[in-house]
C-alpha cells in the first residue's frame, strides 16, 4: 500500500489492532471525522451541502458486521464498539491507509450506512498490518 503525505506527529505508536480500537483519543477525533465524511457523502448524493451525524448503534453494528468485534474485550458496551470503529477509521486516514476520497466514495456507493461502514472497516483492517 503506497502512503501519501506526512504522518501526524501527535500520534502514538500502536503495537496491534486492539490498541487502535481502544484508543479513546483516536475515537474522539474519529467521531468528528466519521461525521464529516458521512456529511460529504450525503452532500454528493443529494447534490447540495448536507450535515449529518452517524449514530453509535450504526457504527457498533458495522464493526460487528466487519468481523472486528473479536479484537475487543468480551464485556463492552455498544458505545465502546462505536468508539472503536471511529478510532480505526481515523487511524487509517491519519496513517494514509485510506484517503478522504476513498472513504467518502465507499459511503456514497451503498444505500445502507451499516453496509458502507462495514465495507470501509473491512478494507482498512485488510490494509493495516501490525
Amino acid at each position: 500500500m503506497k502512503k501519501y503525505g506526512k504522518t501526524c506527529h501527535f500520534l502514538q505508536t500502536h503495537r496491534n489492532l486492539a490498541e487502535v480500537l481502544t484508543d479513546h483519543k483516536l475515537a474522539s477525533l474519529g467521531d468528528a471525522f466519521i461525521n464529516f465524511v458521512y456529511s460529504l457523502a450525503l452532500s454528493n448524493k443529494k447534490g447540495e451541502p448536507s450535515g449529518a451525524k452517524v449514530r453509535g448503534h450504526v457504527l457498533a453494528e458495522a464493526l460487528k458486521k466487519a468481523g472486528l468485534r473479536e479484537h475487543l474485550p468480551s464485556r463492552i458496551s455498544r458505545h465502546m464498539l462505536a468508539d472503536a470503529a471511529e478510532a480505526l477509521v481515523v487511524y487509517a486516514w491519519l496513517h494514509h491507509y485510506i484517503t478522504l476520497e476513498e472513504t467518502t466514495e465507499t459511503l456514497e456507493k451503498t444505500e445502507d450506512l451499516v453496509e458502507g461502514l462495514s465495507q470501509l472497516l473491512r478494507t482498512i483492517s485488510n490494509r493495516i498490518k501490525f
